[in-house]
């Protein structure tokens, strides 16, 4: 395989944050390519036979493209990580990695797509109920964190990187993380430890642009 691989990507999108992130944990090298999906790029009939489900991030390794930020992330430990500590290879221990992952993937990042994207577009926020799903995924993930440091085990993990990339989205538009305890610590101790935090800081600003443009629509 080869060192140095293909990203599709915008800076401000989580599941690309997340991408960058565990690229830094793992110590590989992306060759980033920018896609601009507000100028519908990814419609493009080269990056279709890339990824048919024309999403971001998508990775293109030697030829192998694979999309779905978790699913890279996976991808990048097995085929690059020295060891398996950010997946481990015991079977307890990743099916709680696992569950973390499909946890922020459909509850915690589902509520904030739902509640919070449509203000990028509309000016207006989504449906009270998923501000409502939100607050309890938060309580969910305060629960999980109850004398944790980690979110799964006690090593970072994939489901940390993930998370965070969730979890720092929330903190751009301006959810009360410091309402959930575990969490705000659990957070505040990621920022510190995660490789590539300052790529996705960097991302997060780009969205809290977006963000304030958002709410500028709706006066």
């Amino acid at each position: 395989r080869s060192s140095i691989m293909d990203l599709y990507y915008m800076p401000r999108g989580s599941g690309c944050r997340t991408v960058l992130m565990v690229a830094k944990a793992v110590g590989v090298e992306l060759n980033k390519k920018l896609l601009n999906t507000t100028e519908k790029e990814q419609l493009r009939p080269e990056f279709l036979k890339l990824n048919p489900q024309h999403t971001i991030p998508t990775l293109v390794d030697n030829g192998f493209s694979i999309w779905e930020s978790r699913a890279i992330a996976v991808y990048l430990v097995e085929a690059y990580a020295k060891d398996d500590s950010l997946y481990p290879k015991d079977p307890q221990k990743r099916a709680v990695v696992n569950q973390r992952l499909f946890f922020d993937l459909g509850t915690l990042f589902d509520s904030l797509a739902k509640y919070y994207y449509p203000i990028l577009r509309t000016g207006h926020f989504g449906p009270l109920e998923e501000f409502k799903r939100a607050q309890a995924a938060f309580e969910f993930l305060n629960t999980f964190l109850e004398g944790q440091d980690y979110v799964a085990g006690n090593q970072l993990t994939l489901a940390d990187i993930s998370i965070l990339s969730t979890v720092s989205t929330f903190d751009v538009f301006e959810f009360e993380i410091a309402q959930y305890p575990n969490v705000n610590r659990w957070y505040e101790n990621a920022k510190k430890v995660t490789p590539g935090w300052e790529d996705n800081l960097q991302g997060m600003q780009l969205m809290k642009e977006r963000f304030e443009a958002g709410k500028a629509l709706a006066k």
